[in-house]
């Protein structure tokens, strides 16, 4: 039987596999921003990747407050949150670079200003919209019980990968 750490990793990998973008949000100056990367390991073992450019604002942030969160948006939703850390590894960067990133970032894989951004998950927190199934019987019983309908603990849960 599989530990909780394994479970949480394969409950996450299922909502997320077929999400491409994420968006990504950091600290700036007290307030919370959020962009668009494209996820670019697809097998999700706990830690996410993507390319930026150390040129950048989100760079910056990221030096100055490694505490991201990363959120997904498919079938389901679901936001993890994380430790954020930069790598440098030209193989890596060379395997997840696509040509599309020659024309928008103007530059290639092997260009010392592209860096890798590694976030290591701490927790992630999903909702199962995409569960027809689940949100009709969530629905039904809210509607014969007392719950209000604010309360979504059937749809959704949180999974700590630190256990």
């Amino acid at each position: 039987m599989a530990n909780a750490h394994e479970e949480a990793v394969r409950t996450v990998y299922e909502l997320i596999k077929d999400v491409d973008v994420a968006m990504l949000t950091t600290v700036s100056e007290g307030k919370l921003v959020s962009r668009p990367l494209q996820t670019q390991e697809k097998e999700f073992d706990g830690t996410l990747w993507f390319l930026t450019l150390k040129d950048t604002v989100k760079y910056d942030e990221i030096q100055k407050n490694p505490n991201v969160n990363v959120a997904y948006v498919g079938k389901s939703y679901v936001s993890i949150s994380g430790t954020a850390e930069f790598v440098e590894d030209l193989e890596r960067k060379k395997e997840y670079w696509n040509p599309v990133f020659d024309k928008l970032l103007e530059t290639s894989y092997d260009d010392p200003n592209v860096v890798l951004i590694k976030v290591t998950a701490e927790t992630a927190e999903y909702w199962e919209s995409g569960n027809k199934l689940k949100a009709v019987k969530n629905f039904a019983k809210k509607l014969t019980s007392d719950e209000r309908m604010g309360d979504d603990s059937d749809m959704n849960e949180t999974v700590d990968f630190n256990k």
